[in-house]
């Protein structure tokens, strides 16, 4: 997170008055089947600096049942107030698919809530994608552009990508890596970030460096009040950053 908030300000999205601002959700710290998502408090209130996001995330419990990603952006954008002439990113993290049940619509009711607000969403999710030689990606962004771990904590791209799909948990490619594509995001790879080593260390330079870039072309949202959000959750994480214009 903290890294994060750094690859943003040094691409020139949040300083001053315009700074950056986080929110959490989650779906709790007990083992509840359809969990309702809930907001956490980032420093004092909805909102907090990366350094008050930091200290929230690092109490909570990757512990679950079954959790709904849609109802949490739903839940997300439903609940917060964002600034106006600001960037909306969403991040969602998680090692399950879309448990259906909390949020009664589909892949095109979540996609149009977004869209009215131009909120790009990011997903890292237990899903892969692979050249013919199985060489599996990082991640690859909505142009279909690769990103590859090096031997020494960085990255290499292949544009245009090759790597196509391989392997997921459920329904994650369809109802997730789909979604974060169609909103201009990216779909990144869960399992090269818990590989830890070089290779998660690759994972988060290539992730901040994309999120910075995609961020500094997004449009602000539509609607009053924008900032950065972070969603997280047992089964399912989540993170969002606001740009200001």
């Amino acid at each position: 997170i903290i890294d994060l908030e750094a690859g943003l300000v040094a691409a020139g999205v949040g300083a001053g008055a315009d700074a950056n601002r986080y929110g959490l959700v989650t779906f709790g710290s007990l083992y509840v089947s359809g969990q309702e998502p809930i907001k956490e408090t980032v420093g004092s209130g909805d909102w907090g600096t990366a350094s008050e996001l930091s200290t929230a995330a690092s109490v909570l419990t990757a512990y679950g049942g079954y959790e709904d990603g849609y109802a949490a952006i739903n839940y997300a954008l439903s609940n917060y107030t964002f600034r106006a002439g600001a960037g909306l990113n969403i991040v969602l993290i998680t090692d399950e698919d879309r448990d259906t049940g909390l949020y009664s619509g589909g892949y095109s009711d979540i996609f149009s809530e977004m869209s009215v607000l131009n909120a790009l969403l990011n997903v890292v999710v237990d899903c892969s994608y692979a050249t013919p030689d199985a060489a599996s990606v990082l991640g690859k962004d909505s142009d279909g552009i690769d990103y590859y771990a090096d031997d020494s904590g960085g990255y290499n791209t292949a544009d245009p990508g090759t790597a196509v799909f391989s392997i997921d948990f459920g329904t994650t490619d369809a109802d997730y890596v789909q979604l974060a594509w169609a909103t201009g995001g990216a779909f990144w790879d869960l399992n090269k970030l818990r590989a830890g080593g070089l290779t998660a260390t690759s994972f988060t330079k290539a992730f901040i460096d994309i999120k910075a870039e995609e961020t500094s072309y997004q449009p602000p949202v539509g609607a009053p009040e924008p900032a950065t959000l972070l969603l997280l959750g047992l089964g399912f994480l989540g993170i969002g950053v606001l740009r200001r214009r």
